[in-house]
């Protein structure tokens, strides 16, 4: 499998090049956890936000769809006694409707070749009441370090899709999601978060 090939560079990039992106992420993901949720994180990658993520909430399920990248999510989150680590498609996600109070998927929707589909699983999983977080790159964003971008794409990373905030926001409309809140998390490859509130899908 292609991510498991590249999760040791995927981990350096993370913590380290793109490093002060992920921690301000990681507090803004926890910042929407409360302390008796229970969250499924998918796409979980090397853990870069699961430790943040599992500080605030009473149970976390990490999954990825990588063996390797889940490797080093575990070492991240060693010591954490409320983290499951899972082997598992987001696309198929094998767990009950309404189950999760949070639901989070970072960094992965421009890589998806049919996100909508993915975006409605991610729903179907989480409660009524509950909330679904979604960090993604915007490295269509003025300010981004397009060489960062060129080197992943020259690892095989396939951007099926590169946002700005603008095309972000027009995404989710299009697919149907009208109470969407964002933040952008500035740095060398940014991020917008998108919180979706289940009450209103």
């Amino acid at each position: 499998m292609f991510w498991d090939k590249i999760a040791g560079f995927y981990d350096l990039f993370e913590t380290v090049y793109n490093g002060s992106v992920y921690r301000a992420l990681g507090q803004k993901v926890a910042a929407e956890i409360g302390p008796d949720d229970l969250v499924l994180e998918c796409a979980c990658g090397t853990g870069a936000i699961s430790r943040d993520i599992a500080k605030n909430c009473r149970k976390l399920l990490a999954t990825d769809a990588s063996a390797e990248m889940l490797k080093r999510a575990a070492k991240k989150c060693r010591g954490c006694g409320n983290v499951t680590i899972r082997r598992m498609d987001m696309a198929h996600i094998r767990c009950g409707d309404n189950r999760f109070d949070r639901v989070v998927a970072g960094n992965v929707i421009h890589l998806l070749e049919e996100p909508r589909a993915a975006l409605a699983e991610l729903v179907r999983v989480c409660r009524p009441g509950g909330k679904i977080v979604i960090p993604t790159y915007i490295n269509a964003f003025s300010g981004v370090n397009q060489k960062a971008v060129r080197l992943l794409e020259a690892l095989g990373v396939d951007f099926r899709r590169q946002f700005d905030m603008d095309s972000y926001r027009q995404f989710f409309a299009d697919a149907g999601y009208r109470h969407v809140d964002y933040e952008v998390i500035d740095g060398r490859m940014p991020c917008a978060l998108a919180v979706i509130a289940k009450d209103f899908v």
